[in-house]
């Protein structure tokens, strides 16, 4: 999920990164994720694919 929809400086541009918060945040919501811990676990989830994308460049 998260290969595909990675622009190459998705962490340093806002707009790319606040794409990528509602894509979460979107698929989360879908999935039956609980309302009161959306940002929170939308948070976490961006925060995880900041440490997997460390590598790719």
């Amino acid at each position: 999920m998260v290969r595909k929809n990675v622009s190459i400086d998705w962490t340093a541009k806002e707009t790319a990164r606040a794409k990528m918060w509602l894509y979460v945040k979107r698929t989360l919501k879908e999935r039956g994720y609980p309302p009161s811990r959306l940002d929170a676990a939308t948070q976490t989830v961006l925060q995880q694919a900041e440490l997997l994308c460390a590598g790719w460049t």
